[in-house]
């Protein structure tokens, strides 16, 4: 069977697409830390990317995202071929994760490339009450 003709893109039109990718951590409580935690590890994470409200999904036009960690850590390439398209760790450092998001076919779109800074650490005025507090830093952008 011959493969299926390529659709040529439409010059004039573009679609937008919202949706949000960021990163969310907290500080590893000692007390409750699990026995298989790297003992340096001081923070667990999550880098995400997810819809934008009212919108419920994104796999409709998503078909996988990769997630490429810093090279410190075991298989650095995450593949996730469907939602929640998010990786959770462990770590002790801030740097820079590729998110590379594939769409499906029929888009017949290149894979889009961005990059977050995963942030560990709260900034900013009131960086040492949220310690204190020890709420989750949460690090998110909004893109189309």
């Amino acid at each position: 069977m011959p493969a299926a003709a390529k659709k040529p893109r439409v010059k004039g039109i573009s679609i937008y697409r919202p949706f949000i990718f960021g990163s969310v951590a907290k500080p590893i409580d000692p007390a409750a830390r699990p026995p298989n935690i790297n003992a340096d590890h001081t923070h667990q994470w999550t880098i995400y990317v997810k819809p934008c409200p009212p919108h419920p999904d994104l796999s409709y036009f998503v078909k996988k995202i990769s997630f490429k960690l810093h090279e410190t850590y075991t298989n650095s390439l995450r593949v996730v071929e469907a939602p929640p398209f998010e990786v959770t760790e462990t770590g002790w450092g801030e740097f820079e994760v590729q998110i590379k998001i594939h769409f499906v076919p029929e888009a017949n779109e290149k894979p889009q490339t961005i990059w977050h800074h995963l942030k560990l650490h709260p900034y900013g005025p009131d960086a040492e009450r949220q310690r204190e507090r020890k709420e989750p830093v949460v690090s998110e952008c909004y893109e189309e």
